[in-house]
């Protein structure tokens, strides 16, 4: 399977509009899609991987809530003997790894404060804000450094990640100016297979300002573990932002890399419409300009702008609200091998996604994402697991010994029916059956 071809593109010019998208606005002619003057390849690989054919189910794992009567945990990065949790209402707590790989019914208690949340310079927590993202050295413990990604208010609210070296007790900032809101600040922040800092920022209540180059709204970043940009990044122009990998994002909350190093990223749409892409280097994500395909009622298509680069899952009108992304390439749970899981918070659900780059077969229950308008680079057959079982996912993560971990979000004032539960919220190990 061929990649599409790039295509050149052109900056945004003409009116900007606030609010996020009705069909007649989509279509204005003045609209146009922001790219950049010059981009790296892309180094687009067929894998030679492919996740078995039979359906995941929940009986290929067994489950045990970890800790419980967490606040809110919001992400978690393993290192060494060292497991980092984040609360968005808090700040960064530190298990053995040890702990959670093989005890049970912990508590915020047995963890260690590494950083308070009055530790970070004017941190605030409205509404989806406060700690965030957290990423750990590639190299650690040597350096002992720890990267978080927070909610600040100074006047106006903004979004930083900041490097926490441990053994000197010193924090520094990274990035900084990245819009904020009560709403849409994207958060997760990841390492990636070159040792480069991924960031995912939100739009900020801001829509248009995602078609802006210079803007950190919207936007995948690609930095080195000082915030400097790389030389794989797209040049902007003059008026970009040279740390700038991708844009045209609405809120991107999960991010992980294939085993060829691709990075993959997910994404919450408007009214459903949530996304999975396999990014490009300088790809422009569509919105808020574009956010469906040709038969989508409301929202303007892929086909009508040739500009925009199209996921691999559109989920139309069904709510997956994703948050927390992972691939899991460990053949410790056999059959989830060379899969994308996907933490679900509206949907209550984790999502299975298997990838094929060449023909897929017909997986039984599954939802296939094969419209001729998606990134045909994968076809994406997705399966949904422990439906309502633990109300609002928020992350799901692999440890060091090949299980999953999944993080709740119930006490963030969202979620419904039984949830809330005592003990709420919690990190829940799965591990083979």
């Amino acid at each position: 399977m061929q990649s599409p071809p790039r295509r050149q593109y052109l900056l945004a010019i003409g009116a900007s509009v606030a609010t996020a998208g009705c069909l007649g606005r989509l279509l204005g002619d003045d609209l146009e899609l922001a790219t950049p003057e010059n981009v790296p390849p892309d180094d687009w690989e067929q894998p030679d991987w492919e996740p078995p054919r039979e359906a995941p189910v929940e009986g290929d794992v067994s489950a045990t809530t970890v800790v419980s009567d967490l606040e809110i945990p919001w992400d978690l990065a393993f290192a060494g003997d060292d497991a980092f949790v984040t609360e968005r209402d808090g700040g960064v707590t530190r298990f053995a790894t040890d702990a959670l790989s093989g005890e049970a019914d912990l508590t915020p208690a047995d963890g260690e404060t590494v950083l308070d949340g009055d530790d970070l310079p004017d941190r605030a927590a409205p509404g989806e804000g406060g700690t965030l993202g957290v990423a750990v050295h590639p190299d650690y413990p040597d350096p002992a450094d720890l990267f978080v990604y927070y909610t600040a208010e100074t006047g106006d609210l903004s979004n930083h990640v900041v490097r926490y070296d441990r053994d000197g007790d010193d924090l520094e900032p990274i990035v900084e100016g990245i819009p904020g809101a009560s709403i849409h600040n994207g958060g997760r922040i990841a390492f990636g297979p070159e040792g480069d800092l991924w960031v995912l920022t939100g739009d900020a209540e801001d829509p248009a300002a995602t078609q802006d180059p210079g803007s950190l709204a919207g936007a995948v970043l690609r930095t080195t573990p000082d915030g400097e940009s790389v030389a794989a990044t797209p040049d902007w122009g003059a008026d970009g932002d040279s740390r700038t990998y991708t844009l045209g994002h609405r809120n991107p909350q999960g991010i992980d890399f294939t085993p060829e190093g691709t990075p993959i990223v997910a994404e919450h749409g408007p009214q459903a419409r949530d996304e999975i892409s396999v990014l490009r280097p300088g790809g422009n994500y569509g919105w808020d300009v574009v956010r469906g395909g040709p038969d989508d009622p409301e929202y303007g298509n892929y086909d009508e702008y040739d500009a925009a680069s199209p996921p691999i899952v559109n989920t139309g009108e069904t709510t997956w609200a994703p948050s927390g992304l992972s691939f899991y390439a460990d053949d410790a749970i056999g059959n989830w091998q060379y899969r994308l899981f996907a933490a679900g918070l509206g949907s209550n659900a984790l999502y299975a996604v298997s990838l094929f780059a060449d023909d897929p077969p017909a997986i039984e229950s599954g939802v296939t994402f094969d419209a001729s308008w998606l990134d045909d680079r994968f076809t994406a057959i997705a399966h949904s697991l422990f439906d309502g079982t633990y109300g609002r996912l928020r992350h799901v993560e692999p440890g060091p010994d090949g299980s999953l971990f999944l993080l709740t979000s119930n006490r963030d004032g969202r979620a419904s029916g039984a949830f809330p539960r005592p003990g709420d919220d919690r990190i829940v190990r799965l591990e083979p059956a």
